[in-house]
């Protein structure tokens, strides 16, 4: 039985959904699922091929400690369609029951004038995919995470840095990101309130991140461009703590404490000049 000095592991024996899977990040998640104990997986992605292939090796290899594989399946969704949203959650309970730990990750970025944007394609699309679509999946499972309280229950988000400061050639994606930042608190207090304790909303803001989506981007002052790795460990340290807010690296939440101190004025010219977020990206060229 699980105590507060030996709490029931959140991964092992565990269903997982993870969007945007079959490549980068969502790809990292699910091997991180596999390798440490996790007992299904649902990969929904656009990427037929890829999510096909990396749901039949996850499957084939060894689970943890050497045992079988988990049963890892693709689901060929586009989460920017509400209704294939919710096509794709009926067969994911159908198929593997249903999730204990939710990873919306799949996510797009357009860079690029506010001005410059087209309304259909990338406006409307980005607040749907990175945006809408974490709401949509989890309102779809989280009655059911809620009434069974069997095990910890778990959703991460990944949003962005982009999502806590505004940032020139990102008016659309800092936008997505802030919707997503304010709803996950917003259900995080939620939860906490209504008394279910077994849940945890857990949300990651990082900065730029080498899976070639910000291809061309320059990260602002004592910022690197952080590898895949590093940012899903911490992501996925964080989730499985329960930790509402991951910050990386650590200048994201150096940049907001200075941000909400500053006058407004006095912040653009010290992220201007001093720190260079408001040019970081000027060359962004994306993953093309």
């Amino acid at each position: 039985m699980a105590t507060k000095s030996n709490p029931q592991p959140v991964i092992p024996g565990s269903t997982v959904l993870i969007t945007g899977a079959a490549r980068g990040m969502g790809e990292l998640y699910a091997r991180r699922a596999a390798r440490e104990g996790a007992r299904a997986i649902a990969l929904w992605d656009m990427d037929a091929e890829r999510a096909e292939a990396l749901a039949a090796e996850l499957s084939r290899g060894a689970g943890k400690r050497g045992g079988p594989g988990p049963d890892v399946r693709a689901f060929i969704v586009d989460v920017s369609d509400r209704e294939a949203v919710r096509d794709a959650a009926e067969r994911t309970r159908t198929e593997l029951g249903e999730p204990d730990i939710v990873v919306n990750n799949a996510g797009i970025v357009r860079g690029a004038l506010f001005w410059e944007h087209d309304q259909e394609h990338d406006i409307e699309l980005t607040m749907r995919i990175n945006a809408l679509a974490p709401m949509w999946i989890s309102r779809e499972f989280l009655p059911a995470m809620i009434a069974d309280r069997s095990r910890p229950k778990r959703i991460l988000n990944i949003a962005s840095a982009a999502g806590t400061l505004a940032n020139p050639r990102m008016s659309v994606y800092a936008s997505s990101k802030w919707a997503m930042i304010g709803w996950a608190e917003s259900l995080r207090l939620e939860l906490a309130r209504e008394g279910h304790e077994h849940m945890a909303v857990t949300t990651f803001c990082p900065s730029f991140i080498s899976t070639g989506m910000f291809a061309g981007a320059r990260g602002p002052l004592l910022t690197p461009i952080m590898k895949p790795e590093y940012a899903v460990r911490a992501a996925w340290t964080g989730m499985r703590k329960g930790t509402p807010l991951v910050l990386r690296p650590w200048t994201v939440k150096l940049a907001m404490i200075a941000r909400g101190i500053l006058p407004t004025r006095a912040w653009d010219v010290v992220a201007d000049k001093v720190f260079h977020v408001y040019s970081s990206m000027d060359k962004f060229t994306g993953r093309g």
